[in-house]
C-alpha cells in the first residue's frame, strides 16, 4: 500500500511537532474534497490513515487541536502546531479504527508515500489529470473491496 511507511518521521515546518510513524499505513488517499482542499490551500491532500497508537510524538510539543463541521456533516479534528500552524493531521470521528490520517506532505521524505485511492474526485480540480490506471472514487469506497488483507486484519483487532 502507498509504500512503507514504516519508521517515517516527520513534522511542522518550524520544528517544534515531530512524529515517527510506527507501522505501515493501513491505506494512502489523495482527498480531493473541498474541506481538504480549503484545509491545506491545494487541489489535494494525501493522507495517510494510520492507528493513533503507531504515531509517535517526538518533538518538544505535541499538537493543538480544532474541531471543524466536515462536508459529510460529521465533526473532525485537526491537529497543527501552536507554534507555526502546521496542519500534521486529522481525526475523522466517521472513521472505523481510532486513526489518525497523517498529512505525507508533513513527511520528512513525502516521497515515500504514494496514494493508493484518490477519493471525492466529484471535486476535483478539472486541470488536474490522475495517473493513468489510479484507483478513483467520486466519494468513498467499500473497505472491504479496496483495502489489502493485512490492513483488513488490523482494522478487525482493534474494532473488537
Amino acid at each position: 500500500m502507498g509504500g512503507k511507511t514504516l519508521n517515517l518521521a516527520g513534522g511542522c515546518a518550524c520544528g517544534e511537532v515531530r512524529y515517527r510513524l510506527a507501522a505501515d499505513a493501513l491505506i494512502v488517499h489523495a482527498c480531493h474534497c473541498r474541506d481538504c482542499q480549503r484545509i491545506t490551500g491545494s487541489a489535494f491532500v494525501i493522507n495517510i490513515w494510520i492507528e493513533k497508537a503507531f504515531v509517535e510524538l517526538t518533538g518538544a510539543a505535541a499538537p493543538k487541536s480544532f474541531r471543524l463541521a466536515g462536508g459529510t456533516g460529521q465533526a473532525h479534528d485537526v491537529f497543527f502546531c501552536g507554534r507555526c500552524g502546521t496542519y500534521v493531521w486529522s481525526d475523522y470521528h466517521g472513521a472505523p479504527n481510532d486513526a489518525y490520517f497523517v498529512r505525507a506532505g508533513t513527511l520528512d521524505h513525502p516521497e515515500s508515500v504514494t496514494p493508493d485511492v484518490h477519493i471525492f474526485t466529484r471535486s476535483k480540480l478539472a486541470w488536474l489529470e490522475l495517473p493513468k490506471g489510479a484507483k478513483a472514487f467520486r466519494a468513498f469506497y467499500k473497505i472491504d473491496e479496496i483495502w489489502p488483507p493485512e490492513s483488513k486484519a488490523r482494522l478487525k483487532r482493534k474494532s473488537k
